[in-house]
């Protein structure tokens, strides 16, 4: 059994695999599950995405392309080759893979944000809409914030179907009316959203989605910050990177993974 780190002793097993979906001789993809880092950071060590593969590969020189939160799930790129590293994470500086990501919110009217705009993209129908503001996240701070500001942070936001207790079912768009709904744990309906990010602040989504009144289910962070125990798996925020698509830098080809990850 490899050692553990020697800044981190001991730390809660996170009881869910991490699944490849493709590999070949420079990259391997991944679908991450809830509550595990990309990479080690604070008391994650072993229990993260990058260790995990390199223990499974024996690779020591396995590197992430991009990150996910550790409670986001979803399509993650891994680069096993050093000389390709550059290439693949110049595609995420530079925008040129297209995220998308779908979570569960509360169905119902937004609130209008204290910074920022909102900017109907079929008015007067408040969705899709686009979301822009500065969003700051300093570090050493848990929770990132909007102020005023040059806009860094832009989503495009859909609404889709009212979750029904099948959640694998796609009834109609999301009714207040629809007498097939389910509720969040204080009782509201909760609708299926599709994010489209078009930047890649930290937390931008989490933020974005509280900012409009209807927070991911299962955050955490936002509205407000909510204590549990490192070992509690109970609850995971219902957001996951469901699919990424980019064109390989080095061999041309269209790369299109889909997350199998459920929201919950």
């Amino acid at each position: 059994m490899p050692r553990p780190h020697r800044f981190v002793t001991e730390e809660p097993h996170i009881p869910f695999d991490v699944d490849v979906l493709y590999e070949d001789e420079r990259i391997i993809v991944v679908d991450k599950p809830h509550f595990l880092a990309t990479m080690p950071r604070g008391m994650w060590y072993r229990e993260t995405a990058l260790i995990r593969l390199r223990e499974q590969y024996g690779e020591p020189d396995i590197i992430p392309a991009h990150r996910l939160d550790r409670m986001t799930a979803g399509i993650l790129v891994f680069v096993r080759e050093k000389s390709c590293r550059g290439a693949y994470q110049m595609l995420f500086q530079n925008k040129q893979a297209v995220k998308v990501y779908e979570c569960l919110a509360p169905c119902r009217p937004i609130a209008r944000p204290r910074f920022g705009t909102v900017t109907p993209v079929q008015s007067p129908r408040p969705f899709p809409l686009v979301r822009r503001s500065h969003i700051t996240k300093v570090r050493g701070v848990m929770t990132a914030y909007e102020e005023p500001g040059i806009v860094n942070a832009e989503t495009l936001i859909e609404r889709g179907s009212l979750l029904t207790n099948n959640t694998d079912s796609q009834p109609p768009a999301c009714s207040l009316a629809s007498s097939a709904t389910a509720h969040g744990s204080s009782g509201q309906l909760m609708c299926r959203y599709t994010l489209y990010p078009r930047t890649g602040k930290t937390h931008q989504l989490r933020v974005h989605m509280n900012s409009l009144g209807l927070p991911i289910m299962g955050d955490d962070f936002y509205p407000r910050i909510q204590t549990r125990p490192y070992d509690d798996f109970s609850q995971p925020l219902a957001l996951v990177a469901r699919r990424l698509t980019f064109v390989d830098p080095l061999t041309g080809e269209t790369r299109d993974f889909t997350s199998r990850m459920p929201l919950r």
